[in-house]
């Protein structure tokens, strides 16, 4: 038998079984379950109008309270006015101990009232609901009574029957006989409802004999009027009828349907499994096509979705792979050709973006000061810190005053000693080490991943939702440790000071398309902190490097090497703007008797000493060099002879004013009194070219050493070059349109006349 004779068979057993056996069972319980409703219909409209009748008992009590707590007697009337203006009741009556009328609002129901504490009936139909308060005075003597009255008539009855959702009937039950006062019943069933209503034994349910169904209510404490509730049967004619129709036709569809479902549900199974088993075969391409909405065909729909996303997510592992080993082949290269920090950070936070999806990100360094500094960041804009940046410790830049960024890492044009004020600026983040999630992960060495509201973001830090953060440490070295960790992300902790071994932190924010970074994004950003780690130990090492090329190892000032640069360099921008450089030759004068009286250790710290005290004595743009064993060169940007010869004054002084002391050979300190020569030249009044002032100044040394050591020369200015005479036709006259010429008369415009090649003007100098 196949799928389909099987699932034919099994729909028509599971369906006219059930079927016929509910035919039988509803016919007899039809009306059961009819009465049944109607009864707890009844029950809930009943405990309804409990309710109501409750609630506006409830407000004419507190009607009745409030007029008689007004203990002036005067005023009670006004106070009873107040109630009925209010809306609280319609009536009120105000009455003495004799139970005679003191006081009675205009415009209340007619008597009688029925009282809602009393159960017994009024005489006569109910015209009014009261509820009724003792008036007394502060003594507590009777003075009579209060009551507040609400009237009962056709729209009190209607605005039961609209709270209980039955029909309502008031009956009039004085005389001995039931009467209806109000009802809101068609004419057409109120006397059947009213015989039922007489039938009614107590609370009980009785049904008339067209199908509805009535429940006589009160009087009763709490509950002061008689009410009958009614409502229709929910059992139609013909219902048995309709049944058996029902169940025919129930049979047929069933047939019919069984049939259709089988041939319906066996076809998409078939084509699924021929497409599953392409799918096995390695074809992501392979569909089903979806014939319906019902459970076989979301079965289809999802089996293609399932195919569909398969095959994104592997057309996105191969570009993600190939944009992974695209990122890895830059950074490598970066890596390999340059030290330029600025672009080796900028290539790894770009590539840690693009590999975790970030939405932005930065890397920080650790600078001098115990600050995290922002030197490289991507996609910040609109999350900047919003503190203010005046209160932002002050940055410090390297030492290097050339541009040549030898000194830290100043030279890199990343801006690091950038106003704090600029947003452009990676140095405006600048996190303190130990405050906030940045600053802790720099500290602890705990990588950080987790959610934040942006209300919430630690002060100077970018503001997003999500974030994770890895510190990074110079190669080798061991994890930073610290207490206070990632669970005071708030508070830095006490005893946690900068690590030699801590650089810095790779930041990202704000994933795109996931909730938050993931542990596989905590291993990749590991990978690419690691990378930063190693590019900044390079630059470090290079510079250092770089560095002790360029300086003398035993004074810390420039070496000859630098100087031949900084000379060249310093010309050309004299040249450029027009200032003048003045040079200094500096020669310790019989530094070679200190050699030989107490040894070259002393001479060293003669040597040492003496750069000291250059260097105090110079301005902060100067730049001091040794040229070799004792002779020495200082370079004065923008100062002309008469401050260059100040300074050697000056230097003079403080080198010849205290001897040095240094350590003689039976171990007791000796003081060596030293004196200096200097020679000094001045581009471009002495020369033309920096090695032509470099020449001049130690000719002027030479002449200073001549002259009894122990002050300084100037070099003395070149002679001038001698004037060369311009030929001058006799017969040069001034042609017709008056511009000077020079050339026979008959030739005008043959020639022009030049400007003397004499010495250039003399420069303005800047005093020092």
């Amino acid at each position: 038998m196949t799928l389909r004779g099987r699932l034919t068979a099994a729909f028509l057993a599971v369906v006219l079984g059930p079927v016929l056996l509910g035919a039988f069972f509803a016919g007899s319980m039809m009306s059961a379950v009819d009465r049944s409703r109607s009864t707890e219909r009844l029950g809930l409209a009943a405990a309804a109008v409990r309710t109501s009748m409750d609630a506006l008992c409830q407000q004419l009590r507190a009607a009745a309270d409030a007029v008689a707590l007004v203990t002036d007697p005067a005023a009670r009337p006004r106070a009873a006015d107040q109630v009925v203006g209010r809306g609280l009741a319609a009536a009120v009556l105000i009455t003495d101990t004799a139970g005679r009328a003191s006081y009675r609002t205009p415009g209340g129901p007619a008597a009688p009232w029925q009282d809602c504490a009393g159960a017994a009936p009024s005489a006569g139909p109910v015209r009014a609901l009261a509820a009724r308060v003792q008036l007394r005075d502060a003594a507590g003597t009777d003075l009579g009574a209060v009551a507040a009255a609400q009237p009962v008539d056709p729209a009190f009855v209607a605005r039961l029957a609209a709270v209980t959702g039955v029909a309502v009937t008031l009956l009039d039950d004085s005389a001995g006989t039931d009467r209806v006062s109000h009802t809101t019943e068609t004419p057409a069933v109120r006397e059947a409802v009213l015989a039922a209503a007489r039938r009614a034994n107590g609370n009980g349910v009785t049904e008339t004999s067209d199908g509805r169904y009535v429940r006589r209510l009160g009087p009763s404490p709490g509950q002061p009027l008689p009410l009958v509730l009614s409502v229709p049967g929910e059992r139609s004619p013909g219902g048995y009828a309709a049944l058996v129709g029902a169940v025919a036709l129930a049979a047929a569809l069933a047939v019919l349907a069984a049939w259709r479902l089988a041939r319906v549900t066996t076809r998409p199974l078939v084509e699924l499994a021929g497409a599953v088993d392409r799918v096995t075969h390695g074809d992501l391409a392979a569909r089903v096509p979806v014939r319906s909405r019902d459970e076989i065909g979301r079965l289809a729909d999802a089996f293609n979705r399932m195919t569909r996303e398969t095959g994104s997510y592997v057309a996105a592992l191969t570009s993600s792979r190939d944009q992974l080993r695209g990122h890895l082949a830059v950074l490598g290269d970066t890596l390999a050709s340059t030290h330029d920090l600025q672009r080796i950070l900028r290539v790894i936070l770009r590539s840690a973006i693009a590999t975790t999806g970030a939405r932005a990100g930065a890397v920080l360094l650790l600078d001098g000061d115990g600050v995290l500094v922002g030197r490289c960041v991507e996609g910040l804009d609109g999350r900047w810190p919003t503190a203010d940046p005046s209160d932002r410790p002050p940055d410090r830049s390297g030492s290097a005053t050339d541009g040549s960024g030898v000194d830290g890492f100043a030279g890199d044009g990343s801006g690091v000693d950038g106003s704090a004020g600029d947003r452009a600026d990676p140095a405006t983040l600048r996190v303190p080490f130990g405050i906030g999630v940045i600053g802790t992960v720099a500290a602890t060495g705990v990588p950080q991943r987790g959610w934040w509201e942006p209300a919430d973001t630690p002060t100077g830090e970018p503001t997003c939702q999500t974030y994770i953060a890895v510190p990074f440490a110079a190669p080798g070295a061991v994890e930073l440790g610290g207490r206070g960790g990632p669970d005071r992300p708030g508070h830095p902790p006490s005893d946690l000071e900068p690590s030699s071994e801590a650089l810095g932190v790779l930041a990202l924010y704000d994933r795109l398309g996931a909730d938050g970074f993931d542990d596989d994004d905590l291993v990749t950003l590991r990978t690419f902190a690691g990378h930063a780690a190693v590019a900044v130990e390079n630059v470090r090492v290079h510079e250092e490097a770089q560095r002790l090329s360029l300086t003398d190892p035993l004074t810390g000032l420039w070496n000859y090497r630098y100087l031949r640069e900084s000379i060249r360099r310093e010309v050309e921008r004299a040249n450029r703007f027009g200032r003048m450089l003045s040079v200094l030759a500096l020669d310790l004068d019989r530094f070679k008797d200190v050699n030989d009286t107490w040894g070259h250790a002393a001479g060293d710290a003669v040597l040492v000493e003496f750069a000291r005290r250059v260097r105090g004595e110079i301005r902060e743009v100067d730049l001091a060099f040794r040229q070799g064993g004792e002779e020495f060169v200082v370079l004065l940007p923008e100062t002309d002879a008469r401050g260059a010869t100040i300074v050697a004054e000056r230097l003079g002084a403080v080198v010849r004013g205290q001897p040095v002391p240094v350590h003689g050979h039976a171990g007791e300190p000796i003081r060596v009194p030293v004196t200096v020569s200097i020679g000094i030249a001045v581009y471009p009044d002495h020369a033309a070219t920096g090695q032509q002032v470099l020449d001049a100044a130690d000719a002027a040394l030479y002449a200073a050493k001549a002259a009894g050591r122990d002050g300084y020369r100037l070099a003395p200015a070149p002679d001038p070059a001698p004037a060369r005479e311009i030929p001058v036709v006799v017969a040069a006259v001034s042609p017709p349109d008056g511009l000077p010429r020079a050339g026979p008369a008959d030739s005008a415009g043959a020639g022009r006349g030049g400007a003397s090649s004499g010495p250039h003007p003399p420069r303005q100098s800047r005093g020092r």
